[in-house]
């Protein structure tokens, strides 16, 4: 009898993957077979985003769609996972009946158990506590060619930021230990991975829940201790919480790459404080500033709101000029989302859509410029570069990143290449660039 095929689409952030990850591997030791064509799927899993308007739209478009496949392919059954069913499960269940289960955040574990249909037969909804947390025993199923991993480092949030809804549908902020962390980077440089990427919804939180308060710092150090792991990148540093030792740590270690991921958000300070931010332009800009001083050629990306409540024209085009000023190499806008539950959705001045959409345009305009500034900047350097696929420039064949380079939110490396292959880390002559990407030919 041939086994029963699964299909999981996840959608959202690196942490969202990682859940995708692990309930695969939960499907897969409980019989299961993955396939990437849905056609083929017994069983389909939506994992779901619903952090703003955007990402909920998009996951019940997802939903719709796979949900065709129970009229014209295999499927048998349509799980939706993850943020959504966490946030709106009664409602969705009342409107989506063509879904046969939805599971909150904190059902991962219990994902085979819930498909196989253990439950009382009327029950379509599974939405409890957000209170689950990884750990080196949960198992992660990858593709073959796996080369780079996220590590989830804590989960939840606590940071109360006044335009988001993760609290509630993630729970409290939770640090795992840092030798259950410890004990999985080991297994994953043992499967060959050679960059794992520390995310969390603020890895510089890291371990101030825990006994003893272990730190981001200390964690990065004992990581780089792991033989076989080559780059180590760190993802979501609340700016506020950057200390000169997270900095001088990533200075100091070679493995670290010179890498960091800050989330401003905004530089007027009223916003910031409406937004809960925890910082203030001066500091914001001090951080930038100690972060160049003491890390030798940088690479800084951040991520900024527009249209939030009380963004005055003066204090767009005051956002605009730090943009111009800071010049990050990568940068990415998003459009302020009025989320009910939160506090900001209460606050009056509110955008129209119109201006939001513009002034995101502007940014993103001179970003554009400015990264195909200082990607040119880069022709005649010399980079590491991951490869890790066939390109489709034919005359680059394979496709990598540098170590300024973060997979999924920048750009990628084309690479003329003499003997290497995908998972091999190689030394290359940047020779030409465009706004986002690099091309490179391997020496040596």
């Amino acid at each position: 009898m041939k086994k029963e095929k699964f299909y999981i689409l996840s959608l959202g952030c690196p942490k969202n993957q990682v859940d995708s990850e692990v309930m695969s591997a939960l499907l897969a030791q409980s019989g299961y077979d993955l396939t990437q064509r849905p056609e083929e799927a017994h069983i389909i899993l939506v994992n779901t985003c619903a952090f703003i308007l955007p990402a909920k739209e998009e996951s019940i478009e997802e939903i719709l769609r796979m949900a065709e496949w129970k009229k014209k392919g295999r499927c048998e059954k349509l799980v939706v996972t993850g943020c959504l069913p966490q946030r709106y499960g009664p409602v969705l269940e009342a409107e989506m009946p063509e879904v046969d289960l939805f599971l909150g955040t904190g059902e991962v574990p219990r994902i085979a158990r819930l498909i196989q249909g253990r439950q009382r037969k009327k029950q379509r909804s599974f939405i409890g506590k957000p209170n689950f947390l990884m750990d080196a025993a949960s198992p992660r199923l990858f593709p073959p060619s796996t080369r780079s991993a996220y590590l989830k480092i804590a989960e939840g949030c606590s940071n109360r930021c006044s335009y988001c809804v993760i609290p509630s549908i993630r729970g409290a902020f939770r640090s795992r230990p840092m030798a259950d962390i410890l004990k999985e980077g080991e297994r994953l440089a043992g499967m060959g991975i050679r960059e794992v990427i520390l995310i969390a919804q603020d890895t510089t939180a890291y371990g101030r829940d825990l006994r003893g308060k272990p730190s981001l710092s200390g964690l990065l150090r004992e990581l780089s201790s792991i033989g076989n792991l080559r780059w180590i990148r760190v993802l979501y540093a609340h700016p506020a919480s950057i200390t000169d030792e997270i900095l001088m740590t990533v200075a100091g270690e070679e493995k670290i790459c010179s890498y960091l991921d800050m989330p401003v958000q905004h530089m007027d300070d009223d916003l910031l404080r409406a937004m809960n931010r925890k910082s203030n332009s001066a500091s914001i800009r001090g951080t930038i500033d100690r972060a160049r001083a003491i890390i030798p050629g940088v690479t800084l990306r951040t991520s900024l709101i527009v249209g939030f409540p009380g963004e005055t024209a003066k204090k767009f085009n005051a956002l605009l000029e730090f943009v111009q000023e800071a010049r990050f190499e990568n940068l990415g806008v998003f459009i302020y989302s009025r989320e009910e539950g939160t506090k900001a959705a209460e606050l009056p001045a509110r955008i129209s859509e119109r201006v939001k959409n513009r002034r995101r345009d502007i940014l993103m305009e001179e970003q554009s410029a400015i990264s195909f500034e200082i990607n040119r900047s880069r022709i005649g350097s010399v980079e590491e570069v991951l490869l890790e696929e066939k390109s489709d420039v034919p005359e680059f064949p394979l496709v990598g990143r540098t170590r300024g380079q973060a997979p999924e939110i920048d750009g990628v490396t084309y690479v003329r290449v003499r003997k290497g292959k995908a998972g091999d880390i190689v030394s290359c002559r940047i020779t030409g660039a465009d706004t986002y990407d690099l091309y490179g030919e391997q020496i040596g």
